[in-house]
């Protein structure tokens, strides 16, 4: 073997490479520990093998185990290297410790365990995380959204926030310019509604009273509300002597009374029912209408009883009742006995109440009560309580004498009178009326008048004639009238191809199947779900679906003006809706419903209204944190996300259960909390 001499192996490939490896390790050795004085070491990880743990990756221990760094404070360091190192005396001392000494009642708690770290049956959910809330801004951003043909359409990126002031805003309702030109107010034509004209309509998102929390769920909230979602305290100072309404700390509570029911609504319930068994709460009377509801007591009592109650009022000097009704999570609506008809077909309630309601039902010849005697079913009752019924002052003897010289002649009977309460009964037929004296008043309406036709109707003096067949008056007891076919759905105005059972039976089928898959894949069960719009209702299926399911929730079912008149359908039901017209806005307050239901509606409405309006409009009426489901054509699929998105909306398409091809898609919306 030839050796190799000390030249030979200098020159070597080998060598050379082992030895330039060597000493650019050395180099950068080095470096690496002259640049880094003053900065921290860092963690190396390795997966050098031993022996005891073949192909384990292992950890070796860094000199900064069991150490914390301030990752911010290096990361600016390392950006101005050339900086003079801080000398020990130059860093802060850390903050001093939490003293231990706590004020007793000072401990604020969140979420199902107290200050003593046990379970709390009744807990409040804490305020709205601040990194959810987005900084909104206040300016709308037009871009343009696409061009066909040299054509452009634009579209709305961001729509503004609304001033603070509009807060409660009503549209229509709140139109102060139309209300200042308004011929005469004597009969409350203040109170109606008056739109603003469509290029000057709501075309920002009204936002949410400073403090907002997620309202507190039913069942509590029939008895607490949050301070900061109604922040008003004039009801309080008003009627809190009435056990109407009281503040405690952060909560407006509800003790159940009213005016004429100071120690509670169940009490005074009772006595109705033993006044009168007849109207038995629950089975024989299902829908109810309060009158002048004031905060709904008597309407959020009834739910137990197995009785939906609609509470209507104006937004009057209490104008805030109506929105703690809402709040409450009882149906409510902003409604006024002036000149027009109410929105709500003939024969619709089982029973109408009025307590200390505020209304002169005797003037213009009775036009009020007639409009009252219009929605009220055949053989159904009116209860009234006021003042009149008990006292016995000159003036309020005329007023009850007037009362009853005016009921005697539309053929009521005087059931009871006890106490503070009169109760009067409906007939079930026009005998009674055909048999009055020649030229008695007020007359009968004219055989040709629909008693259903209500959108901007005046009201009418005369007496609503009931149908010679008796449609509306023969109905099961609640729950069976649910899913009967009712009488009237054979005298409702539209094109039906197949039976007009059958389109009611398939309608709720269809619901049915729907919900169930809701409930499965969107984890309904999960969801709090107490106020409810269906913006197209037809029979009202989707509303009996949720109700078949004893979801403890209420709905309220509207009927567009463009479509047939199926409302009269749904109150035989034992459901409750109104009618309305979406190119206008809707008699609510902002942040009413948890959930608005869409379904054919934009498809329908597109070619009349803005769509971006309507969507304008469902962001006024939902609560931050509320949903929307859209159901609807794929052609405007497109458009409804742009705006929605351009709302600060979550929103994801879906497809249906007919499969990626079907023509219709949903839109599943989720409404965020914005501040501008």
């Amino acid at each position: 073997m030839k050796l190799l001499n000390n030249g030979d192996l200098i020159r070597k490939p080998s060598f050379l490479t082992i030895s330039t490896f060597v000493v650019v390790s050395c180099v950068f050795f080095y470096l690496g520990k002259h640049w880094s004085n003053g900065y921290q070491q860092l963690v190396f990880y390795t997966s050098h093998q031993t022996p005891m743990a073949y192909g384990a990756a292992t950890i070796s221990i860094s000199p900064n185990f069991n150490k914390t760094f301030d990752v911010s404070s290096m990361i600016a360091n390392n950006q101005i290297l050339d900086a003079a190192p801080r000398s020990p005396d130059s860093i802060p001392p850390p903050p001093p410790a939490p003293s231990a000494n706590l004020v007793p009642g000072s401990i604020r708690t969140f979420g199902i365990v107290d200050e003593n770290g046990t379970m709390a049956e009744e807990f409040d959910v804490g305020d709205y995380d601040p990194e959810v809330v987005e900084n909104w801004g206040n300016g709308s951003d037009p871009e343009v959204v696409d061009s066909i043909g040299g054509s452009f359409r634009f579209g709305i990126k961001k729509f503004k926030m609304c001033h603070e002031t509009m807060r409660e805003y009503i549209p229509c309702l709140d139109n102060e310019k139309a209300i200042r030109n308004l011929k005469s107010t004597k009969n409350g034509e203040k109170f109606e509604r008056h739109c603003p004209k469509k290029d000057q309509g709501l075309d920002c998102l009204v936002p949410a009273p400073k403090g907002y929390r997620t309202p507190i769920p039913w069942p509590r909230s029939r008895d607490e509300v949050w301070f900061r979602n109604v922040p008003h305290t004039k009801l309080v100072e008003d009627k809190g002597g009435q056990n109407w309404i009281s503040v405690r700390k952060n909560k407006f509570k509800f003790p159940g009374g009213g005016t004429q029911f100071i120690h509670g609504a169940d009490q005074y319930l009772d006595q109705i029912s033993k006044m009168v068994p007849d109207i038995a709460f629950g089975s024989h009377t299902r829908v109810v209408l309060d009158v002048g509801c004031g905060v709904a007591s008597f309407g959020a009592y009834l739910f137990s009883r197995n009785v939906i109650t609609l509470s209507i009022a104006p937004k009057d000097v209490h104008e805030n009742q109506i929105q703690f009704a809402l709040e409450r999570g009882v149906p409510a609506m902003v409604a006024a006995f002036a000149t027009r008809r109410l929105l709500y077909p003939s024969q619709a309630f089982d029973l109408i109440h009025c307590s200390r309601c505020r209304i002169n039902w005797t003037r213009d010849d009775g036009i009020l009560l007639l409009e009252a005697n219009r929605m009220l079913r055949a053989g159904g009752y009116f209860a009234w309580a006021a003042q009149p019924v008990y006292k016995h002052e000159e003036n309020l003897e005329e007023q009850w004498t007037e009362m009853v010289n005016l009921t005697t002649r539309l053929c009521w009977e005087l059931v009871k009178k006890e106490g503070y309460i009169a109760i009067w009964k409906k007939p079930l037929s026009n005998i009674c009326y055909l048999n009055r004296k020649a030229g008695t008043g007020p007359p009968l309406c004219d055989p040709d008048d629909d008693p259903d036709d209500v959108w901007y109707v005046d009201l009418k003096a005369c007496i609503t004639r009931l149908p010679e067949d008796g449609y509306g008056a023969n109905l099961p007891t609640w729950p069976g009238r649910l899913q009967n076919y009712p009488d009237r759905l054979q005298s409702i105005r539209m094109d039906a191809y197949i039976s007009r059972k059958e389109l009611f039976k398939a309608e709720y089928k269809y619901w049915k199947e729907i919900l169930d898959g809701y409930f499965r894949a969107f984890k309904w069960k999960n969801f709090r779900l107490r106020n409810v719009l269906d913006m197209r209702a037809v029979f009202g299926g989707f509303a009996a679906a949720l109700g078949e399911r004893k979801a403890d929730c209420w709905v309220l079912n509207v009927v567009p003006v463009s479509g047939a008149n199926t409302l009269p359908v749904i109150y035989d039901r034992g459901l409750i809706g109104v009618m309305h017209d979406w190119c206008e806005s809707f008699d609510t307050y902002p942040r009413t419903y948890d959930f608005i239901h869409a379904a054919g509606l934009f498809s329908i409405e597109q070619k009349r209204c803005n769509m971006s309006s309507i969507m304008v409009e469902m962001d006024r009426m939902l609560r931050p944190g509320g949903r929307a489901y859209i159901r609807d054509s794929i052609i405007v699929m497109d458009e409804l996300q742009e705006i929605a998105k351009a709302m600060g909306w979550r929103v994801t398409l879906r497809t249906t259960s007919e499969g990626p091809h079907a023509s219709h898609r949903i839109l599943t919306c989720e409404k965020r909390m914005l501040r501008g």
